[in-house]
Order: structure tokens, then sequence, then C-alpha cells
């Protein structure tokens, strides 16, 4: 069984910045991709970056130039860097990491944006 553990999450001020991690129980390069989702109260879950074993990453319209997923093979962990945050970027992050026919998530952090 495969677990994702997430941590990191909070409350910011607009305009700060925030970096939340998920650490596999297997290696990250036992995944085809690795990423994070979002999901606001009241809104479908969305992409929010992926990165996939080649380093290729994704990003949604509305977070690129202020996020940035990277991995730390040393660590193996996955990171998402928030910069410049919105009060619309207040949502539970959910890890991801997807194989050919296996799709995993972790429990999720909560990250508000508020004054």
């Amino acid at each position: 069984q495969v677990q994702l553990v997430e941590s990191g999450g909070g409350l910011v001020q607009p305009g700060g910045s925030l970096r939340i991690s998920c650490a596999p129980s297997r290696s990250i390069f036992s995944f085809v991709t690795m990423g994070w989702y979002r999901q606001a109260p009241g809104k479908q879950r969305e992409m929010v970056a992926r990165i996939d074993n080649g380093g290729t990453t994704n990003y949604a319209d509305s977070v690129k130039g202020r996020f940035t997923i990277s991995r730390d093979n040393a660590k193996n962990t996955v990171s998402l860097q928030m910069n410049s945050l919105k009060p619309e970027d207040t949502a539970i992050y959910y890890c991801n990491a997807d194989r050919v026919v296996s799709h995993y998530w972790g429990q999720g952090t909560q990250v508000t944006v508020s004054s």
C-alpha cells in the first residue's frame, strides 16, 4: 500500500509564501508522475502542478509564474513552493502520485490565504 504524507500547510497573508511537501512511502521514481491538486469549498478538485520522471513540469494557468513544483531525490519528496499567494489559492492541497494503472492520494493539507 502506497502512502503519501503531506506537510507544510497553514495560514499566510496575501502576497506571502508557503511551501508544502509530499513524502511517499515508495521511491518517487516508482511513479510516472507526481503532483499537487487542490479543492476549494464548493468547487471541484483541480490540478495545480505536476512533474514526471523526466522532470517535465506543467502548471495550471492560474498559478504559472507563482508556484514551482520540484523533486528532492535525496529526501524522496516532492514539494510545491507557492509565492505571491492570493485569497483564491485557499484550498485543501492534495498530493497525487500516478503509476500506469494505479493512482494515489494523500490526506490533504489546508492552505489558507487571508489577512
